[in-house]
């Protein structure tokens, strides 16, 4: 069975969803931070955090959020109100896909929604902090540590700082700056 693969901008309705996709892939690391601060990380850039769903499903999400290089968001602590930094770094704070969803290309789609609203927006870079040994997925994606970046502290252990440019001609079929979702099929 075939079904469209949908990302869109986050809504209230998705966060017991986020919440739950969230604490499956980071508890086991002790890496889970819970909705308050999710939602606060949404709430700083929501023009750049997205959810994926399959059909009616939520398979997945991304949040990313302006910070500048070499900073990265507290893992203790949710994002302070206010202004976002004036920066032309993009931060991929998290993408996670459901367990029995993964080895699909379904967060390289996440990515590369990323990209073009990255790129859209004005941002030259994205950076992220890889953890449990991800750092290899994000090397394929053209992520590249920085080898003058200490190990990012609260991250655990083998935490790798990453990053990389902005692609100029991101591509995404279905997709434009100006819409606020793609679309594929998946079967």
């Amino acid at each position: 069975m075939r079904h469209e693969v949908r990302v869109r901008h986050i809504v209230d309705a998705d966060w017991d969803g986020i919440t739950e996709l969230e604490a499956r892939a980071y508890t086991g690391l002790g890496l889970s931070e819970g909705r308050a601060a999710l939602e606060s990380r949404m709430r700083a850039s929501p023009d750049t955090c997205f959810v994926l769903d399959i059909g009616p499903r939520l398979a997945g999400y991304l949040l990313a959020l302006p910070y500048a290089e070499h900073q990265y968001p507290d893992l203790r602590s949710t994002e302070a109100a206010g202004a976002a930094p004036v920066t032309r770094n993009l931060h991929l704070h998290d993408v996670v896909i459901a367990e029995d969803l993964r080895h699909r290309g379904l967060a390289r789609h996440l990515v590369e929604h990323l990209m073009e609203t990255a790129r859209a927006h004005g941002y030259e870079r994205i950076s992220l902090i890889a953890v449990g040994g991800s750092d290899t997925f994000w090397s394929a994606r053209g992520f590249t540590a920085r080898e003058d970046e200490a190990a990012p502290a609260g991250y655990g252990p083998g935490a790798v700082y990453m990053h990389r440019a902005v692609p100029g001609d991101v591509a995404l079929a279905g997709a434009s700056p100006q819409t606020s979702h793609s679309r594929r099929e998946v079967g």
